[in-house]
């Protein structure tokens, strides 16, 4: 980690040399270095299986007491909810319970309910907890009306619990939504629907706001998603910032998605792993993209972090949430394949 930290440190310092005030790009010796930090090659298979009749999708890993809990969520056939997992070792997980159900009928998300926790620690190799905003711990969740798998249109709402390992409900903001494709301000690219969420603290402000919020979202026309960016310093209140996505792959003129961000921080490096499908390669994939400002994104050009290679994951490969724990990376994706729609982990080193 040292020696990371020291190669991070001097390619920066070189980099901030040569960069422009409005953008700083990293360097290509950068991001190799943070690829080989990052990478999982060993899979260790489902660690989640979906129940008759499910899918199950979005994992989100973090340390709560002694313990490792996931955030997941689950498709009956109707729309989505939200369940909590816990495990000892990162590998064997056991189901809990619901943790975020659809509102009662007539609300504006009656069908979906699909949460994530905010604010996990970003530090690399870090505590991997949750840090509280407020008081609270915070969940940002995709609500809709209509049925189905992620039926359009999807707006997002945002609750809070005191205790983010209790089998309990999460609360509702009473304001709900907090963010819609409808809402006036709504960039192009972002008008049909709204997808998951990822909100990282910013000391630095330098996005306008002390958290900032990158998420996914759909145009209207041809099937495209990119990532955008949002700001607030409540977590109530939010403020879109810029008017073009951060993160854009593929023709525009053709399907493609980048989504699902997730954010770590290595040395002085930001790094958002995301899923990519339609470019690249047939089925979905992980990959990831890096910044010094949370404004200016250097994309990962190079081999997948994960792709579709197993019989479990013969379809996709997707959806990351990536974390460091006693010198073992940890990757947990949605799977598609031979056992359904499912969680499953590779690492960087292998494991038992």
């Amino acid at each position: 980690m040292k020696k990371l930290a020291r190669l991070l440190s001097t390619t920066i310092s070189s980099v901030a040399c040569v960069a422009t005030a409005a953008e700083k790009i990293v360097s290509q010796e950068t991001m190799k270095t943070i690829y080989e930090e990052v990478k999982t090659p060993y899979k260790v298979g489902m660690v989640l299986l979906p129940e008759k009749g499910e899918k199950i999708d979005g994992p989100s890993v973090f340390r709560y007491g002694d313990a490792w809990y996931m955030i997941f969520i689950t498709f009956d056939g109707k729309g989505y909810e939200t369940h909590l997992a816990k495990s000892a070792d990162l590998v064997k997980w056991e189901r809990l319970g619901k943790i975020f159900a659809r509102a009662s009928g007539g609300c504006w998300d009656s069908a979906q309910a699909d949460g994530w926790p905010l604010l996990l620690d970003p530090k690399w190799e870090g505590p991997n907890t949750l840090n509280k905003f407020d008081g609270r711990y915070w969940m940002m969740y995709i609500g809709g009306a209509m049925k189905g798998y992620e039926t359009d249109p999807l707006s997002t709402g945002v609750a809070w619990t005191d205790d983010p390992s209790a089998v309990k409900q999460w609360t509702r903001y009473s304001k709900n939504p907090v963010l819609s494709p409808s809402d006036s301000d709504a960039r192009a690219f972002e008008r049909k629907t709204i997808y998951k969420h990822y909100v990282v603290e910013d000391p630095s402000r330098s996005c306008g706001g002390r958290f900032v919020d990158f998420y996914n979202a759909k145009q209207k026309g041809v099937w495209r998603e990119t990532i955008g960016m949002a700001v607030s310093d409540d977590m109530l209140n939010w403020r879109r910032v810029g008017g073009d996505p951060v993160i854009s792959n593929g023709a525009p003129a053709k399907f493609a998605i980048s989504g699902d961000p997730m954010i770590q921080r290595i040395g002085d490096v930001w790094v958002m792993f995301y899923f990519g499908c339609g470019w690249k390669r047939s089925g979905a994939f992980d990959t990831f993209a890096c910044s010094y400002d949370l404004k200016n994104w250097t994309k990962w050009e190079g081999k997948p972090l994960i792709e579709p290679s197993e019989p479990y994951d013969a379809t996709h490969a997707h959806k990351p949430w990536v974390l460091k724990h006693d010198g073992v990376v940890y990757h947990f994706y949605c799977a598609v394949g031979d056992k359904g729609r499912g969680i499953a982990l590779a690492t960087s080193k292998p494991i038992r």
